[in-house]
């Protein structure tokens, strides 16, 4: 039930933030969070098949679309292409925003890595949203980063006061990641009219979402390579990769985020070296199909073949792996203590 604790938080700011801020986009933003919640909290008490979520998830897209009139409906100069028309837009957007919140959504494998990723992308879209002058939409990235702080640190410190965030909380981040790349890329949203020495928009939002969205794309296309469903569950996510190589969550989590964080900062680069924004996309195209696709491969052939550069990825594992003493220890016992602010006996 951690997603119901970051949903209070979020649920609790935002409606604080109303009185600062324009109610008006954050309501329908809230609402559609409070509806893949209850979705996704349903799904984990019930099973829900997938074909009902997925049609679910489309409606939940089309209301966004329509109670905030953003969606993906510019291409910012990307291939010389401008703004687009809603026939093409809004299917687009459709596709888009289920595909992001399926793609969060199955990052949930390991300790620490969708609160990590959320609180990493919360974050670059808040600095992309105040540069452009959008402080609704700021602040919204910053309560969602604030909301997943907390249940961090019960997911990966927490011994007695353990949780973990479920499919209500994993398909509300991606319900607010579909928000906030909708908002960076529709024309009605303050980062459209935000050209600043020609930034890539289209490229900045791709790298923020490589690594869940590369990783579910090579996952699915995997799948149906072999002949099964692209739903049906498996360990071939890159996550699973670095638990079988001995990582621990938190290692795993660490790397795949810095290595999403890495695209972020070299699509940065990319872009304050004068490239174009054709340019800007290629580069987080073939980091993010590197990062994933290649990175995957390129483990299991060295594994296959019993290499030194497979045992030493192992080794590395090996060293994530943190005894419960000193600071850790310490974080523990202060998630641990319970409000009051008295540890909880031992049962």
């Amino acid at each position: 039930m951690g997603g119901t604790a970051v949903f209070a938080g979020i649920l609790f700011a935002t409606f604080v933030a109303t009185f600062f801020f324009s109610f008006e986009l954050l309501g329908p933003c809230l609402l559609a969070m409070a509806f893949m919640y209850v979705v996704g909290t349903w799904d984990d008490i019930r099973e829900l098949k997938a074909q009902t979520r997925f049609l679910l998830e489309i409606m939940l897209v089309w209301g966004i679309i329509i109670s905030t009139r953003h969606y993906i409906d510019h291409f910012f100069g990307l291939w010389h292409l401008n703004v687009m028309s809603g026939v093409y837009g809004v299917p687009l957007s459709i596709l888009a925003g289920v595909g992001i919140i399926n793609a969060v959504n199955l990052i949930d494998g390991v300790d620490g890595y969708s609160p990590a990723f959320g609180m990493m992308a919360c974050g670059c879209f808040a600095y992309c949203f105040y540069a452009a002058g959008d402080t609704t939409m700021g602040s919204l990235s910053i309560i969602c980063a604030g909301a997943l702080l907390p249940f961090f640190l019960h997911n990966v410190f927490g011994r007695r006061s353990k949780m973990f965030i479920g499919d209500g909380g994993t398909l509300m981040l991606g319900t607010a990641m579909t928000i906030f790349v909708f908002n960076v890329l529709s024309t009605e949203g303050h980062c459209a009219h935000f050209e600043k020495d020609g930034m890539g928009l289209i490229p900045f939002a791709l790298a923020v979402m490589s690594v869940p969205v590369f990783d579910t794309l090579r996952v699915m296309s995997t799948r149906m390579y072999r002949g099964l469903s692209p739903f049906h569950a498996d360990r071939t996510h890159l996550h699973h990769l670095y638990i079988e190589m001995g990582f621990s969550h938190v290692g795993a989590a660490v790397s795949i985020v810095f290595t999403n964080f890495l695209t972020v900062m070299l699509w940065l680069l990319t872009w304050k070296l004068g490239a174009s924004i054709d340019i800007q996309f290629y580069v987080v195209v073939f980091l993010s199909f590197m990062s994933t696709f290649g990175f995957y491969w390129f483990v299991k052939w060295n594994k296959k073949h019993d290499t030194r550069l497979y045992a030493f990825f192992c080794r590395m594992g090996t060293h994530t792996h943190l005894e419960r003493k000193g600071f850790w220890l310490f974080i523990q016992r202060m998630v641990d203590v319970n409000v009051f602010g008295i540890g909880r006996k031992k049962a």
